[in-house]
């Protein structure tokens, strides 16, 4: 039977919770409902699988948490549900779970987001009918792909709109299941290799040339990750999960973000996951000409008298300097090398005709004394290493070279593979 999971807080949203577990029996008789109680006190009823008491007993060691602030309950509640969670979706009898489903406010969000981030993988079904749906969603979701439904109305009594609501999300939880059970059980075990790629503007024709290349030339499905903070965050999400054979990393522009404050930062651990996995791994540095800013008239003012390039009315570019280029090939240095389950599996490529679409010679970004800096910083730290760098004439964005690092990929595929 394909199998649903609803999770919240039953002392404050029972009423709530037990109308989406019908919503979802409503719409689809053979989808089978289990209700994890993630409250602050035990509630006591027979449509409650997984009572506060079970968390508590199975999960933080009969720890109370009745009397927690707030934010510290959200917090262990969240870790004990997600270790259940996890549990059962890996369950080896074969019992798994195909979707998961939770409606409530601010904190309940929270709570439930959390779960759903580190307990289930990329593509598993997940859904959050939230009071704060329609505001940030960004730390909610983060780098994965849980599907959040506006409550409209709060999640407190039910009425004609949050009937509506419910049983919408209900319906969609139930089909986005079924639809995951079936492909689990009618697709076999993938063949292909799975290939990472980072992508910005100012690098998309190289990795067009690349992925159409990889994906006519060889047996490879590509996965295009735009490097706009969250992007690289999800690609480095997907290694983690195995969901990645290799990557081709060819646009690391988010550790400039990361180093001067722009909006598209992934973080100081971007560039860790691949070598941790020691899959096939080969960085360039495109778009590290660049560090990306909302309007003009946010960049900060230390930058404002920085080479800045309107790209759209929304995003500004400012220029790398020289030291700041420095700074970025130090960081891509010390994460590889810091890393590197197996450096034989890592190459690093160094463009020298340009970084990016506008760094050329004579674009409006073209810096030789930075990006020879940058080139310097990795090639004298990658020196001593078993990292190999390949210095290269021509630009980024040139097909020849698209096609020449696609297949020096591959050839480490084909290593990997075998060995």
């Amino acid at each position: 039977m394909v199998h649903v999971v609803v999770l919240g807080t039953c002392d404050t949203k029972l009423d709530e919770l037990l109308f989406l577990c019908e919503a979802i029996r409503r719409a689809d008789p053979n989808v089978g409902v289990s209700l994890i109680d993630v409250g602050r006190s035990e509630i006591k009823h027979e449509a409650i699988t997984y009572t506060h008491s079970n968390l508590i007993e199975n999960y933080g060691k009969g720890q109370q948490v009745d009397d927690l602030p707030r934010g510290e309950l959200i917090k262990r509640m969240a870790g004990y549900a997600t270790a259940l969670v996890k549990e059962l979706y890996e369950k080896a009898d074969g019992t798994y779970i195909d979707g998961i489903i939770s409606a409530g406010g601010s904190g309940g969000t929270s709570l439930a987001a959390a779960v759903m981030r580190d307990a289930l993988p990329i593509g598993f079904p997940k859904m959050i009918v939230s009071t704060v749906a329609s505001g940030d969603t960004g730390p909610i979701v983060e780098e994965t792909d849980i599907t959040l439904m506006y409550s409209v109305v709060d999640v407190a009594g039910l009425n004609q709109l949050l009937r509506n609501v419910l049983s919408n999300a209900g319906a969609a939880i139930a089909g986005m299941a079924t639809s995951y059970a079936s492909r689990r059980a009618l697709s076999p075990p993938g063949v292909k290799a799975r290939v990472g790629i980072t992508m910005f503007g100012v690098t998309t024709p190289a990795v067009d040339a690349i992925r159409k290349h990889l994906e006519s030339k060889h047996n490879v499905e590509t996965y295009v990750f735009h490097a706009t903070g969250h992007g690289g965050k999800a690609m480095e999400r997907l290694v983690r999960e195995g969901g990645l054979d290799a990557v081709l990393d060819l646009t690391t522009t988010e550790v400039c973000d990361f180093l001067t404050g722009g909006v598209m930062s992934a973080g100081d651990d971007r560039l860790e996951a691949a070598a941790k996995a020691g899959i096939p791994n080969l960085v360039s540095v495109g778009a590290t000409d660049m560090s990306n800013f909302g309007p003009k008239s946010t960049v900060p003012e230390r930058y404002k008298s920085r080479k800045l390039y309107e790209h759209n009315p929304m995003v500004t570019l400012m220029r790398t300097s020289q030291e700041e280029a420095k700074e970025v090939g130090s960081f891509i240095v010390s994460q590889l090398k810091k890393h590197a389950r197996d450096p034989a599996m890592i190459e690093v490529w160094l463009p020298k005709g340009g970084v990016s679409m506008i760094a050329t010679p004579d674009g409006p970004f073209a810096d030789a004394s930075a990006d020879e800096a940058m080139f310097k910083a990795l090639y004298d730290g990658l020196d001593s290493s078993d990292i190999k760098v390949k210095e290269d004439g021509r630009d980024i964005n040139d097909s020849s070279f698209a096609r020449d690092i696609a297949e020096a990929l591959m050839e480490k595929v084909r290593v990997h593979r075998t060995s």
